[in-house]
């Protein structure tokens, strides 16, 4: 059959769809629903634009454009884009090393990455990203946000922070001089952050904390006295210039080092744009995932990710950092009626709104406020109640968790995720094998227990001469090596004829493929005869692709049990009578 690729299976915009029956009333839903989730929004992209190491407007910015290109071209029906913690370590790791034009190389080819997903079909593959690894690096990262944010929480005024975790809190350590005015703005708004969903839903408790805090310092710094040092609290503006708009798109100068190309460049860049892109990938399809489950609805992960490729391509020309699906605000959305795209493009409004016309506004917030908010955030990545959950159980799922989650926060993302996954399918290939069993039948088979024979019989009895092995599972390189093992160390007497049951054998390797054939050829030298019982006509395709079928009589190739004890006694009866 001709494999066709068409490309309205791989990219069918949800917005499209859901016009085609709008109607004003699911307008009404969605335009409320965008306002409140660009209101909640517009803390969390502020605070994610400064602990990344750029600034608000970045922040902002990333919302806006991404927030649009994700609803207008994605494939779920309520996801929210924009700027999420997942990403403030990566980024803040490559502005460290290469700077503001390294961090645009790395998230266009980030998006060129999730572009080329989508475009290969591999979204519904994400998706199999083991979930330990998944809740071991967001931990870390959780880990690693609250690290970053106790310079402005506890207001210590430092600039030249460490960005490797260890050296981080020793530099904490040796520089702790703390400004009681900030930890005090801090403890407010992490209490208003913790209380206000118990005593309302309707308002959120970081816009709540923040529209409070700047009030408090507002007013302290305009009639508080000169002696109370109220000046050292820190706002945005103090530290940041907000512009009234969006900025011109840019192409940023590249610095190169001494003896440098661009090239190596982006060899060098390579694997942190890799980390963003399955990052992104994933935090986006779990989050539509999520969502799909809430309103029923099945989203197209394909769509999704070209999507999210053409929002990481376009953003960095315009100052914005790497963006994705963000499951809190998409919650948010849900919440609050939005079931359509439109809901996501009157988010991205809300917040272009917020840039034009209230930048002044944005500056008074202080930065303990939004310290203070991002601590919420880490608290509600941790998934600490999965991580006690597991330790209950101790298993093996928790190493891959515990060193994923150790790795991100000593080392960093990239070798976290590769090494989790890489531990994770070390675990998948070692529970495979355990479940894999190979039994040694010598006398009878139990009719009772085997599904490929006549249950009305009784006993098979097992001709005298004629021994027989049964895998129970895939026969993959693990399994082929203990197999030919178990081959090597038969005790007693050698048995002219050799049944190898495979009809619980649901695929073959090439290792195992390889080893039955070595099998084959040494047992034929031995002058023992192999006959294969039970295979199904996936394996026996493999087989005769592998060219195991050429090596033996095809009679000896079997549907069932009864024929390879039919065939193994007439076989045993001929080499009598040869004798």
């Amino acid at each position: 059959m001709q494999y066709r690729y068409n490309i309205k299976e791989v990219f069918s915009p949800k917005l499209f769809q859901t016009l085609r029956n709008y109607n004003s009333k699911l307008l009404a839903q969605d335009a409320l629903a965008g306002v409140i989730v660009g209101i909640v929004a517009i803390p969390l992209a502020i605070a994610f634009g400064i602990s990344s190491g750029v600034g608000p407007t970045e922040g902002l910015v990333t919302a806006i454009i991404a927030g649009l290109i994700i609803s207008v071209l994605g494939g779920s029906k309520v996801q929210i884009g924009g700027p999420t913690g997942a990403f403030i370590v990566i980024i803040y790791g490559i502005i460290q090393e290469y700077g503001l034009s390294g961090l645009m190389i790395a998230t266009v080819m980030a998006g060129i990455l999730l572009l080329l997903m989508g475009l290969a079909r591999l979204g519904s593959v994400i998706k199999f990203v083991p979930y330990p690894v998944i809740v071991g690096f967001t931990a870390g990262i959780a880990v690693t946000i609250f690290s970053t944010q106790m310079n402005d929480f506890f207001g210590l005024g430092l600039t030249d922070v460490p960005a490797n975790f260890v050296d981080k809190w020793i530099y904490y350590f040796h520089h702790f001089n703390v400004n009681w005015w900030a930890l005090g703005i801090g403890m407010f708004s992490l209490l208003v952050c913790i209380f206000m969903p118990k005593l309302t839903k309707r308002v959120p408790g970081s816009l709540a904390a923040i529209i409070l805090a700047t009030l408090a310092v507002w007013l302290l710094k305009e009639y508080a006295p000169a002696s109370w040092g109220v000046a050292g609290l820190q706002t945005i503006s103090d530290l940041y210039e907000l512009p009234h708009g969006i900025p011109a798109p840019h192409m940023p100068s590249m610095e190169l080092a001494e003896g440098e190309t661009f090239f190596t460049t982006v060899q060098k860049l390579f694997p942190s744009a890799f980390t963003i892109a399955m990052l992104g990938a994933i935090e986006s399809l779990l989050s539509a995932m999520v969502a799909d489950g809430v309103i029923g609805d099945k989203h197209n992960s394909n769509t999704e990710l070209i999507a999210q490729g053409v929002a990481n391509i376009v953003v960095p020309f315009f100052g914005g950092i790497p963006a994705t699906g963000a499951i809190a605000r998409t919650m948010t959305n849900i919440n609050n009626g939005g079931r359509s795209p439109i809901a996501g493009i009157v988010h991205a409004v809300v917040l272009l709104l917020v840039l034009l016309f209230l930048g002044s506004l944005v500056g008074m917030i202080p930065m303990a406020c939004l310290a203070a908010v991002l601590i919420m955030v880490a608290y509600s990545m941790s998934g600490w109640k999965t991580i006690a959950g597991l330790i209950k159980h101790h298993n093996r799922d928790l190493w891959v968790l515990l060193i994923t989650f150790f790795l991100t926060v000593i080392f960093d993302l990239t070798v976290a995720i590769e090494v989790g996954i890489l531990l994770a399918m070390v675990l998948f290939l070692m529970r495979t094998n355990e479940q894999t069993q190979i039994r040694t039948l010598h006398n009878e088979i139990d009719p009772n227990e085997d599904t490929d024979v006549q249950s009305n019989l009784e006993h098979l009895t097992i001709p005298e001469g004629v021994e027989v092995y049964e895998i129970d599972g895939p026969y993959f390189f693990g399994i082929a090596n203990r197999f030919d093992e178990i081959m090597h160390h038969v005790s007693g007497e050698t048995y002219p004829v050799r049944i190898i049951r495979m009809r619980k054998v649901p695929f073959v390797d090439s290792t195992a493929m390889h080893n039955l054939s070595i099998l084959i050829e040494r047992s034929h030298q031995e002058g023992i005869t192999i006959i294969l019982s039970g295979v199904n006509d996936h394996v026996h395709k493999q087989l005769l692709q592998g060219g195991i079928e050429q090596q033996m009589d095809p009679h000896n190739i079997c549907a069932n049990i009864h024929f390879a004890l039919r065939r193994a006694g007439d076989l045993i009866e001929r080499m009598k009578s040869e004798k």
